[in-house]
């Protein structure tokens, strides 16, 4: 039985060797953030989705903002469909109290039928 215990534990070690933990990375996000602030987060979603990560995109509502959320939902399908090449939307915009969250996770870039 000894022998047996340790090929699994072996086994168990080396299966534990090949797996990858993905990190969830957020981006935050205003309602009044200017086209050239959103095109650095989109650059930054984009290098952290090539890296392997999710991204959770948060548009965070201060004072009055929150009386129109439909310009923060805006600004996420905006931001989800400049990536969409590289990542798919794995939660739809949902509100949370005074913010707006997306989750975009990486397209896998192997083909399908190949393991």
């Amino acid at each position: 039985y000894g022998k047996f215990s340790y090929e699994q534990a072996k086994k168990e070690r080396q299966s534990h060797k090949h797996q990858k933990a993905v990190g969830i990375s957020q981006i935050r996000l205003r309602p009044k953030t200017g086209a050239h602030d959103i095109e650095a987060k989109i650059n930054t979603a984009r290098r952290l989705l090539g890296k392997g990560n999710k991204v959770k995109l948060l548009v965070i509502f201060r004072g009055r903002e929150i009386v129109h959320p439909q310009l923060g939902k805006e600004l996420l399908e905006r931001v989800a469909k400049s990536v969409e090449d590289i990542a798919r939307v794995e939660r739809p915009p949902m509100a949370d109290g005074r913010n707006i969250s997306l989750f975009l996770s990486p397209v896998s870039k192997k083909p399908k039928g190949e393991k």
